[in-house]
C-alpha cells in the first residue's frame, strides 16, 4: 500500500527510544522527512544517523517538555513546515492517585497537555495552508480503562484525550485529523520500570510480574514498539483521511471495553 508520505514532513516527539523511535524510523522508511524531538542531543544525533534516507532532509530539535515556553521558542526558531505531528512523552511515575502530590499532577499536565498544545499551535497554520494535517497523540489504554497503580497517568491521559477530541472537531474542516493511539503493554524502557515497581511492591520476581502482565492480554505477549508505530504511521497517511477524533487501542485485546 502506498501511504503517500513521500514529500511529507513529520515532527516526532520522544523519538530517541521506544515507540517514538520506532515511529520515526517507519515514517522515514515510507519517505517522510523526519524531525526528531527529545531532550538528549547525543541520543538524537545517534538516531538521526539510523534513520532510513532516500534523499530526505532529516533533522532534530533538542527540547525539554518540562518548559513549554522554551519549547515554543525552539519551535519558532525552526521551519514550521510539518504535515505530521506525533505527540509522545514518557509517562508519569506510578502510584495511587489518592497519595499523589499536587506537583506530580502539575508536572504531568505540563509535559503532556501543555506541550502538546504548544506543538499543535505551532504546526497547524502550515497544515491549514497545505490542506493536509495529521496530529497523532500516543497516550495509553487508560483512556478507556484506568490502570491500577497509575493514578496520575490515568488522570492526565484522560485530559489529553478530551483535548484531542475537541481539537479534532475544530480542525476537521481544514483536512486536519487528530487521533489517539493507545498502546497496551509494550516492550519499552517504560514497561521495564513498571515491572520493577510491581515486583518491588508485590515481592514477586520480575519474570513472574512480566508473565502476569502478558497473560492479561489475549495475545499473551507484549507488543513490539514497531507494532504500535504501524498504527501511528497509517493514521499519518493519506489513506486515513476520513479517520478523525478516535482512540485506537494497540494492546492485543487487553482493554475490556469496546
Amino acid at each position: 500500500m502506498n501511504l503517500g508520505l513521500i514529500n511529507k514532513n513529520a515532527l516526532v516527539c520522544g523519538s530517541t527510544q521506544g515507540i517514538g523511535k520506532a515511529t520515526a524510523m517507519l515514517l522515514a522508511s515510507e519517505g517522510a522527512a523526519v524531525t526528531l524531538v527529545a531532550r538528549n542531543e547525543e541520543k538524537l544525533k545517534a538516531v538521526l544517523e539510523e534513520l532510513p534516507n532516500e534523499g530526505q532532509k532529516h533533522s532534530y530539535i533538542v527540547a525539554d517538555f518540562s518548559n513549554p515556553a522554551q519549547l515554543k521558542e525552539q519551535l519558532e526558531a525552526s521551519p514550521l513546515t510539518y504535515h505530521i505531528l506525533v505527540n509522545n512523552t514518557g509517562g508519569p511515575a506510578g502510584g495511587p492517585v489518592f497519595t499523589a502530590e499536587i506537583a506530580a499532577f502539575e508536572k504531568a499536565f505540563t509535559q503532556h497537555l501543555k506541550c502538546n498544545h504548544v506543538l499543535a499551535q505551532a504546526v497547524v497554520p502550515f497544515m491549514k495552508e497545505e490542506g493536509y494535517g495529521r496530529i497523532i497523540n500516543i497516550i495509553s489504554t487508560s483512556v478507556k480503562q484506568p490502570l491500577d497503580g497509575l493514578g496520575v497517568s490515568n488522570t492526565i491521559r484522560g485530559a489529553v484525550a478530551n483535548w484531542s477530541k475537541t481539537l479534532a472537531n475544530e480542525l476537521g474542516a481544514h483536512k486536519i485529523t487528530v487521533n489517539n493511539v493507545l498502546p497496551g503493554a509494550t516492550a519499552t524502557e517504560r514497561l521495564t520500570e513498571i515491572i520493577k515497581n510491581k515486583a518491588a511492591k508485590t515481592g514477586k520476581s520480575l519474570e513472574e510480574v512480566a508473565e502476569i502482565m502478558k497473560n492479561a492480554s489475549p495475545a499473551k505477549r507484549f507488543a513490539a514498539p514497531e507494532e504500535v508505530a504501524n498504527a501511528v504511521v497509517f493514521l499519518a497517511s493519506e489513506k486515513a483521511s476520513f479517520i478523525n477524533g478516535i482512540n485506537v487501542p494497540v494492546d492485543g485485546g487487553r482493554t475490556k471495553s469496546l
